[in-house]
């Protein structure tokens, strides 16, 4: 077995349906494990129909950390691949591609960005460890789509009292541990936030907010620091006024104050 998938999973069967597809297309021999968290929608059924296992949390004691831990205390691989259910692999060769980034016995961890740190296009691979981590905090490894050790998760499973960013804490654990996390645009999948609510950037920014506050010194982030962000900050938009216009940033930004407020 080359690799073990844990997907999390609530109200997603469409998104699950077809990434599951894709999944049968890798070259890869894999196994998936879905952790269903009270959905209502089939997602559950779906998994089982694909030939998935599934495992099921009730929505009350869900958290990122603690979905993750149960998906993978039940794998069989020594190579475990995060995804969420609507990041979809580009082709076949991925998740042999994913796999073989953990044969490094130093690589902890990896995932495929397309943007650096300064959310300019990744043209090459990275290998971040604690030295580059502590500049970049908020840039780095993600279980959205994303493969770490096994034999290193069973020795510190991923912490399930924070409301998000677990990936990155357990990342810079195991950096300041002496390994490092593979960064490597080769391993981008289509993972698109671009669409979502403002409710929902607005609720996903303040819970990463308040799960990086949890395990990283920060400054405190004050009104005038998000309305500055807002006004100074390029992003990934062509201009300033671009940026400025984009309603989904300033609920993002909205969002970000919020949990650390």
């Amino acid at each position: 077995m080359r690799a073990s998938v844990v997907i999390r999973v609530r109200d997603e069967a469409a998104a699950l349906e077809r990434l599951l597809r894709e999944l049968a297309d890798q070259s890869a021999a894999h196994e998936v494990v879905v952790v269903d968290s009270g959905s209502r929608d089939g997602s559950a059924d779906v998994a089982r129909a694909a030939g998935a296992r599934v495992l099921e949390i009730p929505a009350r004691a869900f958290t990122f950390g603690r979905a993750l831990n149960l998906g993978a205390a039940a794998c069989v691989a020594e190579t475990i691949v995060a995804l969420s259910a609507h990041a979809y692999p580009r082709e076949a060769g991925w998740l042999e591609r994913m796999a073989a980034a953990l044969d490094d016995p130093q690589v902890a961890c990896t995932f495929g960005p397309s943007h650096d740190a300064a959310g300019q296009p990744l043209r090459a691979a990275i290998r971040q460890d604690a030295a580059l981590v502590a500049g970049q905090p908020f840039w780095g490894y993600s279980n959205g789509a994303g493969a770490f050790r096994a034999a290193l998760w069973r020795g510190r499973g991923f912490r399930e009292d924070l409301p998000g960013c677990e990936d990155r804490e357990w990342a810079l654990w195991a950096m300041q541990a002496g390994y490092v996390c593979l960064l490597d645009p080769a391993l981008a999948v289509d993972h698109d936030h671009s669409k979502d609510s403002l409710r929902q950037s607005f609720r996903r920014y303040a819970r990463e907010a308040r799960g990086d506050s949890a395990f990283v010194d920060l400054p405190p982030y004050r009104v005038r620091d998000a309305a500055g962000e807002w006004w100074t900050d390029q992003g990934w938009h062509r201009s300033r006024a671009r940026a400025r216009l984009d309603p989904r940033r300033a609920a993002r930004l909205a969002g970000k104050w919020w949990g650390r407020r």
